[in-house]
Order: structure tokens, then C-alpha cells, then sequence
């Protein structure tokens, strides 16, 4: 039997209609981060760009954080929290496998009864996050979607790791998806390389603990060469990609969010983009370190928030990092 199911009734297209971010109160400068590794404030920046990185308190956890940024984005968005349909959350540093923390903060936001699920797909996950919400209006299961990044970085740091220390921070950033008349979200280019899996990775699994007591909390490491290398080379070209597939050049761009990793990376992807002066760059990794999910939103809303940036430009998204994994798409600012 065929011709049974009926389509769905959603909007034709989908876009981003509100942001909202969090920062915690803490700044943390380099100079506290030297207290346990033998470096410099001049090596730290030189690498990374990295000036300050805002570190959360004991109050300042995940789904607090989280509704926080998320009351900013459904105020932005002109909607209620009711009207919300599904609640979507990236994160790495909510240390429950179950229950999702999308459902505790969808229940604390008052949106009722949404869908509601965690997305693991580390600093590409905002991405991913995006992919699904703008699936969800256009097909109709949800008519406003909220997409959260949120993570606490500074509890997967190990602060005698030379080589990572300096570069984690913690915060939430978050989006309102909705229906649109026109086009406002391009196709999103996404993908895995499992085979370098082992580039960024958790020190030690959960179930380490059933057997060792003395192993301390895991944390993120890295083959920083590698993930540069990767990062520059790699996903210039997937952000290549997701302008072809939204038939938008370089010169037709107005603005670039890249996930704040490094600012190394940014300025290299940049350069091999050959993106114009014109194109205004997110570089909010001086001030806010790498919060993984976080960071796309984050640099959103403080460009916007700035004027740096402005509701109707065209703007370049990538996220990519652990797994490895990658999500680049071309939107409209809110």
C-alpha cells in the first residue's frame, strides 16, 4: 500500500531568529595558568591567541549556564518559552550519560513538553545542533527549536598538560531556529574521519573507575601539530564546500565564525579562503579560550552584540574537532 503517510506541514525554509549567550563571572589570565606549567604569557598568545578564558564557579553549572543564554536567545527571538518544540544540547562536560540535560533545562525554561536530547559531537556539535533544529521546522515536528552549546571545559583540564592547559574555557551560547519565508539556512556540509580518532580525546574512560580509585578526574588531550594541520588544511575546504553548496562567494560573505580553537587556525583558514578584508572575522578565542560547542554562538552574539555584525548579514559557520568531526553551513544573522 502506498500514499497512506502524509507529509509533513512545515516551513519551507528555517533560520536563526534569536542568540543568547553566557560568560562566567571569572576571567582567568594567563598568568594564572603559568602558576602550574613552565611557560610564558608571550609563548601562550603566540600560539594561541589566547589572552583570558572565563573558568565557571560552583553555581555555574551546565543547565545553569545553559538557561542563562537560552532566556537571551527566546527573548531575542520574540517568542514564548512555551512555543518552543524542541530542546537541543551539545555538550561534553554534562558528566551523566542519562538523563539528557536538555530535558532538565527545557523543564526550568518553562517550555513545556518538548523533544529534547544531548548531542555529543564535540566542538562541531553546535553544528549538528543546527542540521537537526532546521530539519525539525522544515519538516514540520517542531516550529521553533532551541540549539544550545554549552560546556564547563575547566573540569576536563589538566592544568600540568603543557600543551592544553592554556586553551579551555567554559560558557553557553544558544539560537532559536524558526520558520522562514526565504532561504536563511544553507545546506550543512558534515562529516567524521574515525580514523583520527585519537588525535583529541578524553585521558581515561568512565569505567576506569569501577577498577582504579587512585585515577584522577579525565581530561582533554591533544596532538596540537596534528589538529592544527587538520583544522588549516582540512576544513578550509569543507568550508569551501558549504559556500558552493549555498551558492554564496567569498565576496558575497560579510561574515566568518569559525570554531574558536586557536587563533592561528582562524587567521590560516582565512588567509587559504582568500576571504576579502571586507569580511568581518570572529576572533573571540583572545578573550574566551576554545569552549568547544560554545564557541560558534558565543562569538555570534558578541559580534552582533558589538556591531560588528548586524541582523541580516551573511555569515560562514564551521565547527570541527574531536571524533574527528566537522559541520559548516552559511547562514543569516538574526
Amino acid at each position: 500500500m502506498t500514499g497512506k503517510i502524509k507529509p509533513g506541514k512545515g516551513s519551507p525554509y528555517a533560520r536563526i531568529m534569536g542568540v543568547g549567550g553566557y560568560r562566567p563571572v571569572r576571567v582567568v589570565p594567563n598568568e594564572e595558568i603559568l602558576k602550574h606549567i613552565d611557560s610564558s604569557d608571550e609563548w601562550i598568545r603566540s600560539r594561541s591567541g589566547i589572552a583570558t578564558r572565563h573558568w565557571a564557579g560552583p553555581e555555574e553549572t551546565v543547565a545553569a549556564m545553559s538557561i542563562e543564554a537560552a532566556g537571551k536567545a527566546i527573548a531575542d527571538a520574540g517568542i514564548a518559552p512555551e512555543q518552543i518544540g524542541a530542546v537541543l544540547v551539545s555538550t561534553v562536560s554534562h558528566f551523566k550519560q542519562t538523563p539528557a540535560i536538555a530535558t532538565e533545562i527545557a523543564h526550568k525554561i518553562g517550555a513545556g513538553r518538548p523533544a529534547a536530547f544531548d548531542i555529543s559531537a564535540g566542538c562541531a556539535g553546535f553544528g549538528y545542533g543546527l542540521a537537526l533544529a532546521k530539519g525539525m521546522v522544515t519538516e514540520g515536528s517542531a516550529e521553533y527549536v532551541l540549539v544550545i552549546g554549552v560546556e564547563r571545559l575547566s573540569d576536563l583540564t589538566d592544568l600540568k598538560d603543557r600543551a592544553t592547559a592554556f586553551l579551555f574555557g567554559d560558557g553557553a551560547g544558544a539560537v532559536v531556529i524558526g520558520p522562514s519565508k526565504e532561504p536563511a539556512m544553507g545546506p550543512t556540509v558534515w562529516g567524521s574521519e574515525g580514523d583520527k580518532a585519537e588525535t583529541i580525546k578524553q585521558t581515561v574512560a568512565w569505567d576506569v573507575y569501577r577498577e582504579e580509585t587512585d585515577v584522577r578526574f579525565p581530561a582533554i588531550t591533544q596532538e596540537g601539530q596534528a589538529v592544527f594541520r587538520w583544522a588549516v588544511f582540512e576544513m578550509a575546504k569543507i568550508a569551501q564546500q558549504a559556500l558552493d553548496e549555498a551558492g554564496v562567494s567569498p565576496e558575497d560573505l560579510d561574515v566568518f565564525i569559525p570554531h574558536q580553537a586557536n587563533m592561528r587556525i582562524i587567521d590560516s583558514m582565512v588567509k587559504t579562503l582568500k576571504l576579502p578584508d571586507s569580511v568581518t572575522v570572529a576572533r573571540d578565542v583572545e578573550t574566551t579560550g576554545n569552549t568547544s560547542a560554545a564557541s560558534i554562538p558565543l562569538a555570534m552574539e558578541r559580534l552582533l552584540a558589538t556591531g560588528a555584525a548586524k541582523s541580516g548579514d551573511t555569515a560562514l559557520l564551521i565547527g570541527f574537532g574531536a571524533g574527528l568531526v566537522y559541520a559548516a553551513t552559511v547562514v543569516t544573522l538574526p
